[in-house]
């Protein structure tokens, strides 16, 4: 494909130095960093504790090489995550017709700007997959790639006459739920357990989440995500430092660091649709998977830091 056109990387960040430096520096090590512009979006502090962690990580991000050309945005309020994202994918989309978004704690391959890249072009003119994950949990599917109902926000990419303000309109998705009473049933059976109660808390405000917003869209248009079998992206965010991943992780990848740059990708026709990922969305899989932690050191380290967490009402 003609690199010219490669999608612009979007990278939102907060507080987490430490985190944020091992994103940046997997990310360069990408083969086709020095041909894809970056947007790195800093939100602002929430109070002074974390005015000093953000000013030492805009610090860090003013020593950024390796890309074709840098761009920091500093917000000079705090958005929060929601707000930050989907005004930062607005003001890329102004630009460019496709996206490559990230979170400041996420490691990827080598070759995930290459896989996020071609898969991009090759569904291009295909009207149902709405979006390209890097991240893939581990499952036994065969092939390169699958799809399924629903996206996830660990790496991921979309082109730009997808992404539009209504998505996040609370009030159309409460039209659309109170038109059609099960609705949600069966957004819940092809996406996974927590969708609907996600949703739904959403749009009470008791969560501030742009990420079901967005699997809601694909259920709605009947969309798919594509998935690589092997993923290209593998959180490290859940450590007790993060606003949004302060729990258990209950999700296994197959991450490699793979260095392969040919990707086969077959027509949409031809994909599988793997239901196999909605185990990980299970109540009783969440449950097994803390039980299996509880005897580590590390998951007893974990949930004590979510049960803290819910104590100071964080």
């Amino acid at each position: 494909m003609d690199i010219t056109n490669l999608a612009p990387i979007c990278l939102f960040t907060y507080n987490r130095l430490a985190e944020t430096k091992q994103t940046l520096e997997t990310l360069q090590r990408n083969f086709l960093a020095p041909q894809s512009d970056l947007y790195v979006f800093s939100d602002g502090w929430k109070n002074e504790k974390a005015k000093e962690e953000v000013l030492s990580v805009r610090a860090f991000l003013k020593t950024i090489t390796g890309f074709k050309n840098i761009y920091i945005i500093e917000s000079k309020t705090n958005r929060g995550l929601a707000n930050s994202i989907i005004s930062g994918v607005n003001l890329i989309f102004k630009n460019y017709e496709t996206v490559i978004v990230l979170e400041d704690d996420l490691i990827t391959s080598p070759n995930f700007l290459n896989y996020m890249n071609q898969a991009l072009y090759h569904y291009r003119s295909t009207d149902k997959i709405q979006s390209i994950s890097g991240y893939s949990v581990a499952i036994n599917s065969e092939g390169s790639n699958y799809i399924f109902n629903r996206t996830f926000p660990w790496g991921w990419a979309t082109w730009k006459h997808y992404w539009h303000e209504n998505i996040f309109d609370p009030n159309s998705i409460k039209k659309i739920i109170t038109a059609n009473p099960t609705f949600l049933k069966g957004f819940r059976k092809k996406c996974g357990d927590d969708v609907s109660k996600m949703l739904l808390d959403s749009l009470s405000e008791r969560n501030n989440s742009w990420y079901i917003k967005w699997v809601f869209n694909h259920y709605l248009n009947k969309n798919f995500a594509l998935f690589p079998r092997i993923s290209k992206v593998t959180n490290i965010g859940y450590n007790g430092t993060g606003t949004h991943c302060n729990a258990i992780n209950t999700y296994q990848d197959n991450f490699i660091v793979d260095t392969n740059i040919d990707f086969a990708f077959l027509p949409f026709d031809s994909l599988v649709i793997e239901t196999d990922v909605l185990e990980y969305f299970s109540v009783s899989h969440k449950i097994k998977h803390r039980i299996k932690l509880l005897l580590t050191g590390e998951g007893r380290r974990a949930l004590f830091e979510e049960i803290r967490e819910k104590i100071n009402g964080k």
